[in-house]
């Protein structure tokens, strides 16, 4: 499973790329927005960070089929070959999908809330398909569950398309993710660090350390004896 940072904090990227193994990073208007900075600004920046191979998933604003295109051009040369353009899966976004699809422009299938439109993006042409977890939760159904089709669904009908899950509120949620194989989850920074999060472990390696600089001194580690 691909994991990637859901964020346009450049400083927050920028430590997550150092320290966790991540894939590359998914960004949307709203994210980019929060930015208070220029869309390319913050993206070619971003771009910096991660290097030119790493996946950056971008969205397009257009309404309109041919415009979505033309806008995915845009995002492509400015950014990338690495870049995946995030198409909303509606009626215009199918007929651009299957569009880029025949011009070999990897794309996102974004705003999934349902097995069929997965379906219909991954028909059409799409690399990923992006189901909302906590939003189709928070509409009174499974987030998680609904991935977990939608991955076995591409599965049976011998599909390119992998799905791609957004909006998780902890990492609970990611679990049940990685455990099922899906083809990649795109993470918050704050459920990002909580995959790691755990008392337990810094109260063992602490233990450790006083154990040994009982023995050899404050301080001491392998380098100094």
């Amino acid at each position: 499973m691909k994991l990637l940072i859901d964020d346009a904090d450049t400083t927050k990227i920028r430590r997550l790329w150092e320290y966790y193994p991540c894939d590359g990073v998914t960004t949307n208007p709203s994210i980019l927005a929060k930015s208070g900075r220029k869309p390319y600004e913050v993206l070619l920046e971003i771009r910096s960070i991660i290097g030119a191979k790493a996946d950056l998933h971008v969205q397009v604003l257009s309404r309109k089929s041919d415009d979505m295109v033309a806008e995915a051009h845009r995002i492509v040369e400015t950014l990338g070959e690495a870049t995946i353009v995030k198409i909303p899966a509606t009626e215009e976004g199918l007929r651009a999908i299957r569009q880029l699809n025949a011009q070999g422009i990897s794309v996102t299938a974004t705003a999934i809330y349902t097995p069929m439109q997965a379906f219909l993006a991954g028909k059409a042409g799409a690399d990923y398909a992006a189901p909302y977890v906590n939003r189709i939760d928070n509409l009174s159904g499974d987030g998680i569950q609904t991935a977990k089709e939608i991955h076995d669904m591409f599965q049976a009908n011998g599909m390119k398309t992998q799905v791609l899950a957004a909006s998780f509120k902890n990492a609970r949620q990611v679990l049940e993710l990685a455990r099922h194989g899906i083809g990649g989850a795109t993470v918050g920074t704050a459920v990002f660090e909580a995959l790691l999060d755990n008392a337990c472990v810094d109260h063992a390696v602490e233990a450790f350390m006083t154990d040994f600089e009982a023995c050899h001194g404050t301080g001491k580690t392998m380098l100094d004896i």
